[in-house]
């Protein structure tokens, strides 16, 4: 009798989205018939004679869990293959082995700060150089692309300014180019975007966010259709060491399988709490794709089946004033991450984004995002509005839209 979950997931592949992400690599289990992937809490596995063994030696390598998980989000994506890490930057970290000295990445000058960091303080001690431009500018994009550029390095919407970056228009301008796209859809997730079907190279999630979607768990991934790059990735991956845990995988499955559910919630409720903003008079400005005058809105219409869970916004008192609110709501809870069932707030200057201080990605003091979560939309709307009454208005001028 064979061992291990199912990595074919074919027989799923005309079964919607929702369907999938219960069943696409998680058949029941065919050694006892368990209904949910078991963890396959092992470290090594049994050989049938030397170096002959059944798919599995090392769970460095490989392990059943972890592959039942790869099978679920290389179908949600609609990638041939996925690989999964134990962080978000760790999935980072592995697609740029595929950097050479000398190369270039082209990033977002409105990206997350552990992505700058890792780019520019780390691997520009091997002689790979990072620029920034506004990626969500196809003008600006074309005009920094050097001979040298091997990744254009996206995120949509970006973190934590919510702007949008048109993929296959990108993907277009690269075409006759060497360099990969490659897209974080970690503020997306799958079911509201799918980068692939739009031109992308490689998709990279922090599986710790919308996918595994409960705060109980820390991940990464990388999906993609190129089968060279994929034995290259698994050769540094396995050489490296930057493995999720079985029950890592495990949590995450749990996680994706109500994926389609939490995200229609998180959206919802991100509208009415980006409305809400609008309409008060201590914020200046609130950064939403789903706002019909937000600068990007028909792009995001376009690659996107609705506008995910996040939403920033700055006030009128500047630091003092994002301060007061982030210490007064009762509801949002102040801190890191994001895409969690439950609400957060963060001030992205001093928390997330504290590493690209001085540089051309600085985030305003002022700035406040929000992960919203599926509370009842009520008692969210109602908490922000307790604690903005707590900070001093400066200024009644009608509030502006994101630019």
């Amino acid at each position: 009798m064979s061992h291990g979950p199912n990595t074919d997931a074919s027989h799923w592949d005309a079964t919607q989205f929702e369907t999938r992400a219960i069943h696409a690599g998680q058949d029941p289990d065919p050694a006892t018939g368990a209904v949910i992937t078991p963890i396959y809490q092992t470290s090594t596995y049994a050989q049938e004679s030397i170096g002959v063994f059944k798919g599995y030696e090392y769970s460095r390598t490989d392990n059943p869990t972890r592959t039942a998980l790869q099978v679920a989000l290389a179908s949600l994506e609609g990638g041939q293959w996925a690989l999964t890490y134990a962080s978000g930057l760790a999935a980072t970290q592995n697609l740029a082995y595929l950097l050479r000295p000398g190369d270039h990445v082209l990033l977002s000058n409105d990206t997350y700060g552990g992505t700058y960091r890792l780019f520019a303080r780390v691997l520009n001690n091997y002689n790979i150089e990072t620029s920034l431009a506004d990626l969500s500018n196809l003008d600006d994009v074309r005009a920094n692309i050097r001979p040298e550029t091997r990744f254009v390095w996206v995120e949509t919407p970006t973190n934590p300014y919510l702007r949008i970056v048109d993929i296959a228009g990108i993907a277009a301008l690269l075409q006759d180019h060497p360099a990969k796209l490659v897209v974080d859809n970690t503020f997306a997730s799958p079911y509201l975007q799918q980068p692939l079907a739009h031109g992308a190279d490689f998709v990279l999630h922090s599986t710790t966010k919308y996918l595994g979607g409960h705060s109980d768990v820390v991940g990464g991934a990388v999906i993609g259709n190129d089968l060279e790059a994929l034995e290259t990735l698994k050769f540094h991956q396995n050489a490296a060491g930057a493995v999720p845990g079985p029950f890592d995988c495990w949590l995450t499955l749990r996680g994706i399988k109500t994926l389609g559910v939490r995200m229609r919630q998180h959206s919802a409720n991100a509208r009415a709490v980006a409305e809400m903003l609008l309409e008060h008079p201590a914020v200046d400005r609130v950064y939403y794709p789903g706002l019909l005058d937000h600068p990007s809105h028909d792009v995001a219409a376009r690659q996107m089946s609705d506008f995910s869970g996040m939403v920033s916004f700055t006030l009128r008192g500047g630091y003092d004033a994002a301060a007061t609110l982030a210490e007064s709501t009762k509801i949002f809870t102040l801190a890191e991450s994001l895409g969690g069932v439950e609400s957060l707030l963060e001030h992205p200057a001093k928390m997330t984004h504290a590493s690209v201080s001085g540089t051309a990605a600085e985030v305003e003091d002022s700035l406040i995002r929000l992960s919203v979560g599926i509370e009842h939309v009520d008692d969210l709307v109602a908490d922000l509005e307790q604690a903005l009454a707590k900070v001093s208005v400066t200024s009644r001028e009608p509030v502006a839209a994101s630019t």
